[in-house]
């Protein structure tokens, strides 16, 4: 258990090594490849904006949704119905459908 341990805390400490010798760089190139969604200025006003415009887009998508979901749920209806006749394929899709 002490072994599994000082592994542990060597890659830990490799990790961090890592992070700091690389970390800024990584984040200017990541800044820099999405520089298009970063809105100026980012003042907290904005902030408040596009917090409020991602919630109502959000609660605008439920009946969309909604629909989408009671059609998947009438197949996998139909689906169970006639799982006589279903096929591996189907059965695939059946799964699926019920893990998401």
């Amino acid at each position: 258990m002490a072994s599994k341990l000082q592994q542990l805390q060597t890659k830990a400490a490799q990790a961090s090594q890592f992070v700091a010798k690389h970390g800024c760089a990584y984040y200017k190139q990541l800044m820099e490849q999405n520089k298009q969604y970063v809105v100026e200025p980012p003042t907290v006003e904005k902030c408040n904006l596009l917090a409020k415009q991602l919630f109502y887009t959000r609660l605008a998508s439920i009946p969309s949704r909604y629909e989408s979901f009671w059609k998947e749920l009438d197949c996998v209806k139909h689906l169970w119905k006639n799982r006589q006749e279903l096929k591996v394929e189907d059965a695939g899709m059946l799964c699926l459908v019920l893990c998401r």
